[in-house]
């Protein structure tokens, strides 16, 4: 993985700031810090007045975990054109089929794991995510999901996360598909995604170089993200520059 923020690579950024790009970015870990109480989720202001930015001079999708009314609530005065949840499947066009499918297997979920210390079941309508982080004992917790999804009479992916595990219908569409028809839609020529969870790797996987830009935040061992941010503060540097290059740009044009 290569560092971004670098002297050498701001003309990689500044190339994609003058060429038709869209932006995107996870939520959770990427433009907001983890909080050990997901409720307390929130952009710094910094943060949230340069997105405000980016929002105003370039095709920007937000593509999260949350449900979607649940990250759009948390992006106060910021309007991207694409707000993505629940991992890339909503909005879509399969979603009745989908909540079928969460609300057959919530309720064997809720009694498999009910008895568990500090694990939480979060439904999100379309998808579960299933909290660890209060637990005393995250590993046997961690092992204990995984047996109760396995055993569900109805197959379904699994997608681990930070201290939690994420249970999505099979057939649903991830983020890297939710990316490649935004980009195909908004006709852009290339793609910047910025994420930091295993959630994110299923963008970092497409091979596309020089039409996607995958950015990790923090450098992990085993990403396919070719570029990395060391920490999430830095995503106001990124955010930063993205708005000074797109300001700048050779043509004169400096919106949409």
């Amino acid at each position: 993985m290569i560092g971004l923020l670098t002297r050498r690579n701001r003309e990689l950024v500044a190339q994609l700031a003058w060429s038709p790009a869209l932006l995107a970015f996870d939520f959770d870990g990427t433009l907001a810090p983890i909080v050990a109480a997901r409720d307390d989720a929130a952009m710094r202001p910094t943060t949230l007045a340069s997105f405000e930015r980016v929002c105003e001079l370039y095709p920007v999708a937000v593509i999260s975990g949350r449900a979607r009314a649940d990250v759009r609530a948390r992006l106060g005065r910021a309007r991207p054109g694409y707000v993505i949840g629940n991992h890339g499947l909503e909005p879509g066009g399969d979603l009745r089929a989908f909540e079928a499918e969460i609300r057959e297997v919530r309720p064997l979920l809720a009694s498999a794991l009910g008895a568990l210390q500090g694990v939480d079941l979060e439904d999100k309508r379309y998808s579960l995510a299933i909290h660890f982080r209060q637990s005393r004992q995250k590993l046997e917790a961690r092992a204990a999901i995984e047996r109760a999804v396995t055993s569900l009479p109805r197959p379904m992916r699994l997608v681990p996360g930070k201290q939690v595990l994420n249970v999505v219908p099979l057939s649903a569409p991830d983020k890297g598909d939710a990316l490649l028809a935004l980009r195909a839609r908004e006709g852009a020529t290339t793609a910047l995604y910025v994420g930091d969870d295993v959630t994110d790797e299923d963008v970092f996987r497409i091979d596309q170089p020089g039409r996607l830009l995958g950015v990790r935040i923090g450098r992990a061992r085993g990403s396919l993200a070719r570029y990395f941010l060391r920490d999430q503060g830095e995503i106001d540097t990124l955010l930063a520059w993205l708005c000074e290059f797109r300001e700048d740009r050779p043509d004169g044009r400096a919106r949409r």
